[in-house]
């Protein structure tokens, strides 16, 4: 349960002043395409990665950093508090022994009454080093259930990496190339993974035009191939060549590699009682070309290796762990990163502390972040009917199984064209044929449906053979030329196969999938095939599979068959209207400012004399130390300077040399740099010493920048200068191309205003809502007789929105907090806002609009971009049917208001939008309104109103 303390810190890291991913966050939401099980987790990525500097996890631990108990609130003695604020391993230690799991059991009480009792008892950094399996680098796993979308995630965090190693290119922390292990078991699995990643879009995690450029950096490797042919005189392993064609591998960016880790990194390895074997001496060709590989992949740069679905590895993963060690002793690891739907071990682990006290979890430690299955379900799984059937003919199971799935999902044709689909695993090939596919043909007969939309999927034996083109059948079940709707399986399909139409599945006895994997196939037919639909998915078991499934449940998600069939987190389907065309509501005319840039080069790179300066700027301040008594008299102060060498990091010139290149990312290269060796050792002479016959690095000199300053020398020094233009645009307030008619959410507070009022608003706009005489007769009678509240009550279930013609050009508003709610409600309770013919319009959700404002900041002269701003609102008056005049907007909350980006969009907005815009139209069009939630409500209104009323009135 470690990964509960990194949840907490994270939390407390992205609301405080620290966080500087708020507004990517912001913008992954609104772009609404990936899962709320993925957004935490990519919280949680940057998280470690910007505020942790993705340092180990024992590393983390034992410096505290996740520490966020409050021992003030503890009964402890003086001296173990004392001991546990001065040691920030104990007290991470210490909060782990108090964390509860579900079930509300501590981790244990044992630990914690053992620290409070003696707190230098135990060795903490050696705990922390063996509960994170004593690896030396980056080792983080994040748990989430099948269906959540892990290849997706995995592209996510590539290109989060390559955005903030673009911005950073030194910055350790992020990543610059990637190997991804694809499940071991699975052969079929590393080309679809890849097809997966390759086909993620990057502007929905970050904005343009980084997206399309990080896209176009990529490029993509399958290593997968065995040996090449005998008759060719290419390199025996393909493997090889295909990483070797993006030498040199120190400038190597953006390379993404998809394997198969048990059939190609873990290659001609043994393991014997814990020992490795990678025959590195060994003679035998197929050693060679083994080692090979895995010593071409351990030389590319800043690597983070992505392991999917880590519980496959078990068998492997000490191979994996020394070949990953071996890698990291290049200095070349970024990370090691693990996916898994399935976070519990099978036996307990047990920690020592003491000789006399162990710590056991059955979690699997490095985990950073997990998403529970039953979470899922509901949200973006199909929730699951469980059905179990008392019977011991499999036969009458299958019967009662297909006829069930056929009444209920027949006609179920999803959004996207797919049919619902039924799966039935049957044991044996003989099975299949002979008996299975006889009673299922005659079955759907009776539907009216044919055997052409049964598909019989094995691979053969000498009695019958593989059906033709079964597997092409297979392929494109998930295509909507797909006519299949019930598919019979022998030991294929159980894990791997991602089938989102698959709706329902059949397992009748024992032997129709292996003992350990009833789990994982009575899921494969819950994958959600319509993002936000409330779908459901029908599982028919014997009970024997069934009491199976309950064992599995528990041991790998800690949750009964009860909870997992009656989960439900389905998300509140909201119909949406288009509101604009009863409005006739007008573009919004306005100009964006842009700014052209001519590029000017004030001075022409002269290395040969730049490069013999470059560490005359980088020269460390000496430290002075003042010696003196309490009296502090000056006349009795002794003042020496501290000139002594603190150097410690080795340094030869080749690898100096070798730094400079690598952190310009190749430029300049070390052939350019040697043209310049004779400057380049005076200065290297000049930043390290000499100690017992070696050199180090000097603590006088800051080295960074006399590498950036070396590396600039080798570029012209250039200026630009910027020209303004104003560009005229027309931008509508409702994006028809983003507006769908229905959404799910599973906050509908969000969406203003409710359900009820929308249908009314309707209603009324179509002339049907009518009060009926009864009801008003109800209504007069409750407010005659005292009960007003109810009164109201009714009354408004039968009327919309007073000013609905002055607002809402679509509906309902997806509002980003409940003060942009407030707002809306105060605004159009004015009555300036029907005196004076005003229209109020939410332009806050970035999808929804078109109206977008380029923002710049000005230094000097010259202009620098700072980034696309959307008001929350325009408050409008229109003139002759268009639109006359706008003030512009912003609400905002005060943790937000304090964003630096934000603050200059802001100035610019205040001081250059509205003057270039009014100036251009001749008259004052433009106005802008910032409003603080911090502002007492009062003092809000009277503002806004003042406003209006200064702008509005009449000219």
């Amino acid at each position: 349960m470690f990964y509960k303390m990194i949840e907490n810190k994270c939390k407390e890291w992205y609301s405080s002043d620290q966080c500087t991913v708020r507004n990517l966050i912001e913008y992954i939401e609104k772009t609404g395409q990936m899962r709320d099980a993925q957004i935490e987790a990519i919280k949680v990525y940057l998280f470690l990665k910007i505020g942790c500097e993705c340092k180990p996890l024992e590393f983390l631990f034992r410096y505290g950093c996740f520490n966020s108990i409050n021992l003030n609130d503890i009964e402890l003695s003086t001296a173990t508090r004392e001991y546990l604020e001065e040691n920030p391993a104990a007290t991470a230690l210490f909060e782990y022994s108090r964390l509860t799991n579900d079930k509300g059991e501590q981790v244990s009480e044992k630990l914690e009454k053992q620290i409070k009792k003696d707190p230098s008892s135990i060795d903490y950094d050696a705990f922390f080093r063996t509960a994170f399996y004593g690896v030396s680098y980056t080792d983080y796993l994040f748990s989430l259930p099948m269906g959540a979308g892990k290849t997706y995630l995995m592209a996510a965090f590539i290109y989060l990496d390559l955005y903030f190693a673009l911005n950073e290119p030194t910055n350790p922390a992020f990543a610059h190339n990637f190997i991804i292990f694809a499940p071991s078991g699975l052969k079929s699995s590393v080309v679809p993974s890849l097809k997966t990643i390759q086909n993620f879009n990057p502007a929905w995690i970050i904005p343009e035009p980084a997206a399309t450029d990080i896209k176009r950096m990529i490029s993509f490797e399958v290593l997968d191939q065995g040996k090449t042919a005998n008759k060719s005189n290419k390199t025996k392993n393909p493997n090889v060549q295909k990483i070797a064609n993006h030498q040199p591998l120190s400038e190597l960016f953006g390379l993404v590699a998809v394997t198969n880790a048990e059939k190609v990194i873990l290659d001609r390895i043994q393991e014997k009682s814990g020992q490795i074997n990678m025959f590195e001496e060994s003679d035998d060709e197929k050693d060679r070309q083994a080692n090979e590989l895995r010593n071409l992949i351990g030389k590319l740069p800043s690597l983070s290796i992505f392991i999917d679905e880590v519980h496959h590895a078990v068998s492997d993963e000490i191979k994996l762990r020394a070949v990953v060690t071996k890698w990291a002793q290049n200095h070349t690891v970024n990370s090691v990163i693990g996916f898994s739907g399935t976070p519990y071990l099978e036996k307990a682990e047990k920690f020592k502390v003491l000789d006399s006290l162990s710590v056991g979890t059955a979690e699997i430690t490095n985990i950073v972040y997990y998403y529970p299955l039953i979470d899922g379900v509901g949200n973006f799984l199909k929730r699951p009917v469980v059905k179990i059937a008392d019977i011991a003919d499999s036969s009458l199971i299958i019967e009662k199984g297909v006829r069930e799935f056929l009444n209920t999902y027949r006609d179920t044709v999803y959004a996207d064209g797919l049919t619902a689909k039924l799966g039935i695993y049957c044991g044996t090939i003989e099975k299949l044929e002979e008996v299975v596919y006889p009673l299922v043909s005659r079955i759907v007969a009776e539907y009216g449906l044919g055997t052409d939309t049964i598909l019989k999927f094995h691979k053969g034996n000498k009695q019958y053979k593989m059906p033709t083109d079964s597997q092409m059948q297979f392929d494109i079940l998930d295509k909507s030329i797909s006519k299949i709707r019930i598919v019979l399986l022998v030991q294929i399909g159980k894990e791997g196969w991602d089938c989102r139409s698959l709706t329902g599945i059949i397992l009748s006895q024992e032997g129709d999938c292996p003992t350990n994997m009833v789990l994982q196939t009575s899921c494969r037919c819950l994958r959600q095939v319509i993002k936000g639909n409330p779908e459901t998915a029908l599982i028919y078991l014997n009970e024997s599979n069934a009491n199976k499934l309950n064992v599995q449940l528990e041991q790998q998600h800690h949750i009964s068959l009860k909870e997992f069939s009656s989960a439900d987190n389905s998300k509140t389907p909201l119909k949406r209207y288009n509101r604009t065309a009863h409005l006739k509501l007008p573009k919004v005319d306005f100009y964006q400012l842009k700014i052209n840039y001519d590029t000017l080069t004030v001075e022409k790179a002269d290395p040969a004399n730049t490069i013999a300066v470059s560490a005359d700027s980088a020269r460390l301040a000496d430290s002075i130390i003042k010696t003196t008594d309490l009296s502090m008299d000056e006349s009795k102060t002794s003042i020496t300077v501290d000139d002594t060498e603190y150097g410690t990091e080795p340094a030869t010139f080749n690898s100096w040399i070798y730094g400079i290149m690598k952190g310009g990312f190749g430029s300049p290269t070390v052939a350019e740099l040697m043209k310049y060796a004779e400057q380049l050792k005076t200065v290297y002479q000049k930043i390290t010493f000499e100690k017992d016959g070696s050199r180090y690095y000097s603590s006088h000199y800051n080295r960074q920048l006399v590498e950036a300053n070396i590396r600039k020398s080798f570029s012209d020094r250039l200026d630009f200068n910027t020209t303004e233009e104003l560009i005229p645009e027309e931008a509508n307030l409702l994006n028809i191309a983003n507006f769908t008619p229905e959404v799910y959410t599973d906050k509908p507070t969000d969406y203003y205003p409710t359900q009820g009022v929308v249908e009314n608003i309707i209603k009324d706009d179509k002339g049907k809502l009518k009060l009926d005489p009864k009801m008003e007769e109800t209504i007069r009678f409750l407010e005659e007789n005292g009960n007003a509240a109810m009164a109201a009550t009714l009354r408004a279930q039968s009327s919309s929105h007073t000013n609905k013609d002055r607002s809402f050009h679509y509906l309902p508003y997806r509002t980003d907090s409940g003060f942009e709610q407030t707002f809306l409600k105060e605004v159009l309770s004015f009555d300036e806002i029907e005196n004076l013919g005003l229209e109020v319009y939410y332009n806050g959700d970035r999808a929804m609009t078109e109206f977008k404002i380029k923002c710049y900041k000005k230094t000097g002269n010259k202009w620098s971009y700072v980034g696309i701003y959307t008001p929350d609102f325009l408050i409008i008056k229109r003139k002759d049917g268009k639109i006359h005049k706008i003030i512009v907007v912003e609400t905002k909350g005060e943790i937000y208001a304090k964003d630096p980006t934000f603050k200059e969009k802001k100035t610019f907005m205040e001081t250059e939008f509205s003057k270039q815009n009014n100036t251009a139209f001749g008259y004052e069009r433009f106005d802008y309104l910032y409003l603080e939630d911090t502002l007492p409500e009062k003092d809000r209104m009277t503002l806004t109103r003042r406003k209006i009323c200064e702008f509005f009135k009449e000219d």
